[in-house]
Order: structure tokens, then sequence, then C-alpha cells
């Protein structure tokens, strides 16, 4: 199950995509990691498909991730008389914590910390944006709002404060029942949606323990204002643009996309791009070539995955979909522009010698035109090291742990190969190349380059380099 791509592809899980045999053929088509959406799933359906995923990862030999997606704090209006209301340009409404039932010109907004956060001057968004108001006067109990943008409005539609900071933690209380519940079936990744600030990350962190990875969902204007420092503590990113669309103008989304697809490759960090990539799937077996042209950008910017939402989950075509993402990062990356994008884009390594030695894996692999870099990794940290340098080379990860082998499952490049930790530099180089060529990187007389830490086991401890013939003796280093 070679890829020939080195971006890779996350789809979502859902009532199109539930069954054992759709989940394999998913994962035959290009599917690398497994999105699970706790909006939308129970405790009992996640184990049941996180145990399908794992049966398809038995019968094929790979690791694959599964990443858990929690669905966050859900700001919504209360009820109106008659189900729904007509709210007019120019008029005033009202937010406020009366429990009745609202009218054209007031309804209930049953979350105090929205009337501790908004002040004046401040925007509100309903119902995804399509009707806006502006904070004229904003108390402990009522925020008396003008009407930018008229509209109907109906019971239970989704508020969104593009302006202002809600002092609440972006872990609800079913988020943390459902995180608990993810982490017993040992899934690999878990996605924080709506998150704020920094202090929501290490909120999660605490909780995890080293379990799962945590992946910061950027969907906020306030997450994209402090995205340095929730980088440095979120274990990857994804830019999920379809709340950063209704949170911020349009026509900056994609700049916003650039800008935390570079600040992750920069970090080190995987960067997921998310939302409507093929939303016309649900529908069409074939995407629009607007949509191509989107899946196309994000990957020539070196993005580490692209996402699949409800193309995958709830359209009618979820294979053609996987199918087609996977077709576009082939030709992609075989386009003649696609590698000196990628190395224009390449950060300078940091002063470690893990980075040193990622780079100078680059380096000699490009400059001796080896067939792969191959990497001896217990953490991780390794492989991530080396992916983030976007070599040229294809990029084998083994590894003793099958949990590091379905993390590294979303990083850019990585073939990962869950194998016993290597003895001593023999055996360490020796199975190296019979994994390289067993797997197709590598025919016999062609030369590899071995990155690893000594002594072997010692994580974090990346500080060799080694040349190797495949099929004949080991070179020197």
């Amino acid at each position: 199950m070679r890829r020939l791509r080195r971006a890779k592809i996350v789809a979502t899980l859902g009532p199109s995509s539930s069954d054992p045999k759709m989940i394999a053929r998913l994962f035959e088509a290009g599917a690398d990691v497994f999105r699970i959406n706790m909006s939308h799933t129970t405790h009992e359906k996640m184990r049941e498909l996180v145990a399908a995923i794992r049966a398809v990862e038995r019968d094929h030999g790979r690791p694959i991730g599964i990443l858990v997606d929690l669905q966050g704090p859900k700001l919504r209006l209360g009820t109106f008389a008659g189900g729904s209301a007509t709210l007019t340009k120019g008029s005033t409404f009202v937010l406020d914590s009366d429990i009745s039932a609202g009218d054209a010109t007031r309804v209930c907004l049953p979350h105090p910390e929205i009337f501790a956060a908004v002040e004046p001057g401040h925007t509100l968004l309903l119902d995804d944006g399509k009707v806006r108001l502006v904070a004229v006067e904003a108390g402990e109990t009522r925020i008396a709002t003008r009407v930018e943008v008229g509209g109907k409005l109906s019971d239970r539609k989704g508020v969104s404060l593009p302006d202002s900071t809600i002092p609440f933690s972006a872990l609800t209380d079913k988020d943390r029942s459902d995180l608990e519940a993810a982490l017993d079936t040992g899934i690999d990744w878990v996605a924080l949606s709506f998150i704020q600030r920094p202090e929501d990350i290490a909120e999660a962190k605490k909780i995890t323990r080293g379990r799962a990875a945590v992946m910061a969902k950027i969907e906020k204007p306030q997450a994209v204002q402090r995205l340095g420092e929730i980088m440095e503590l979120a274990d990857a990113l994804m830019v999920a643009r379809g709340d950063l669309g209704v949170e911020m103008p349009l026509e900056k989304v994609p700049g916003v996309q650039k800008q935390m697809t570079r600040a992750a490759r920069l970090a080190g960090k995987p960067v997921v791009v998310a939302t409507q990539m093929l939303e016309s799937m649900i529908t069409s077996p074939v995407p629009t070539r607007a949509e191509v042209s989107d899946v196309a950008t994000a990957i020539f910017e070196g993005a580490d995955a692209v996402m699949l939402s409800a193309e995958s989950a709830a359209g009618q075509y979820p294979v053609e979909a996987v199918a087609t993402m996977n077709r576009i990062a082939e030709e992609v990356e075989s386009d003649p522009n696609y590698r000196s994008i990628i190395t224009a884009l390449r950060a300078e390594p940091e002063a470690t010698g893990a980075d040193a030695i990622a780079d100078a894996a680059r380096q000699i692999a490009e400059t001796l035109e080896l067939s792969a870099i191959i990497c001896w990794t217990g953490s991780g940290s390794t492989g991530l090291r080396v992916a983030r340098e976007r070599p040229k080379p294809p990029i084998v990860a083994l590894s003793p742990s099958v949990a590091t082998g379905r993390r590294l499952s979303l990083i850019w490049g990585v073939h990962c190969v869950v194998t016993e930790d290597a003895h001593d530099q023999d055996d360490m180089v020796e199975r190296a190349c019979r994994i390289a060529f067993k797997d197709g990187f590598s025919k016999a007389g062609q030369r590899v380059i071995i990155v690893a830490g000594l002594p072997l086991g010692t994580p974090g401890a990346t500080n060799m380099l080694r040349l190797a013939f495949v099929g004949g003796d080991a070179a020197g280093d």
C-alpha cells in the first residue's frame, strides 16, 4: 500500500462511510487518516468505527491514523414565538437573558458569558453569518444591537463573535466525556474546535497526557491573532476554513491559509487544510475546476494533509472523492513547478542536533540522488524533523511503536512501517535496506541514507547518518 504522493488524505466517516467494507475501500482509494466527528457520533458508534479501522489496518499491514474531532462550545439563540422572526436592516434587536419566546425585536441568549465579553462596536453573526448585528449597548443581562444585515432567523441558530474573546474553556462537559471515551479506544489524534487561546490546548494536553496528539483547529480570528503561542503547544494545526469564513471576511481566508501553512512548516508542525475542498462531490461524481485548483493550491504550499468532510461522510460518492483527491495530489507533485515551490518555502534548520542531522540527510540524499531517507524513530520526532525539510526522496519511518506509526500517517511524505527495534547498528542497516526494497522504495544496488539516534532506543537522540547499499553490504558512514 505504498502511496505515490507525499501529501496525506484525511477522510471523515459518517452515514455514507461507516460500513467496514466502505472504510476498506476508502483506505485503498487513498485515505491515510480517518476522522470521526463527535458532533454527530455516539460513544458506541465511535468504538464501532475505531474497531472497523483497526481491522482494515490489520488486513493491510500498514498503520492508519484516527482523528477524533471534538464538537467544542456551541453558542445558540433561544426560541421564537412561531419558530422564527424576520429582522430588518437598521432596526434595533435585543439579545437578553429572558427565557420567554422571542420576536422581531428580541430573543433569549442563554449564554451569560457572552454578556460579559461583548462591548459596544462588536459584531455578532447569527446563522453562519447570514444575519449581522453590531452591539450598541452591552450590559450584564442585555445587549442592544443594530441590524446591519437582516434576514429570517429561526429557533436555536448559531451565534459567532469575531470581535469578542469569550471567557470559557474550549472543552465543554460533552467534549471531556467524548475525549475520555476516545482515549480509552486508543485513537491517535484529537482535534479541538473553536479554540481562542493557548490555554485551551494546555487544558486538553492535561487530559490526554501523551495518549493522543492534540490538533488545534483554527477557526476563530482570536486564534489567528495568537497563532504563534497556540502552535508552540499544539502538535498540529487544522485550517478550518468553514467557520473561519463565517467569522472573518471570506476574502481574507486564503491569505490566512497560506500564513498558517507556512508558519506550521517553519515550526515543523503538521498542518491540515480542511472544509469544502471537493464540496460539489457530495452530489456529483466529478468536482468543479475551482475545487481541483483549491486542493492543488494546498498541495503546492506543502500542506501535510488535505481533508474531506461531508464529501466522504454523507456524500453520494465517498470513494470517488478520495480517489479524486489522490489523483490531484499525484499530479501536482509531478508538476515541474512543484519542487521549486516546495524548496523556496523551506525554512533554515533550527540550531539543534536533530535539525542539523535532518537537513544534512536531505542535502546528501538529494545530491547523491539516493532512493530513500530511512528514519529509525521511537517517538516520531526524527520522522517529523526530516519531513520538515520536504526532501525529494521518499521518507521511510521505522518504529517499534504502533502508536507512533499511526500518528506519523498524517505527516507529509512519511511511509511508516512498524517493526521491532534494531538490536545493533548492523541490524539497523540490514533491516532498513530490506524494508526499503520490500516496500518498493529501492532497487538492488541503489543507495539509501539512514537516520537514527545512538544509543539505539534513546528518545530524541537523533545523531547519526549512515549511507548503505540496498541488496549489498552497508557502506561506511
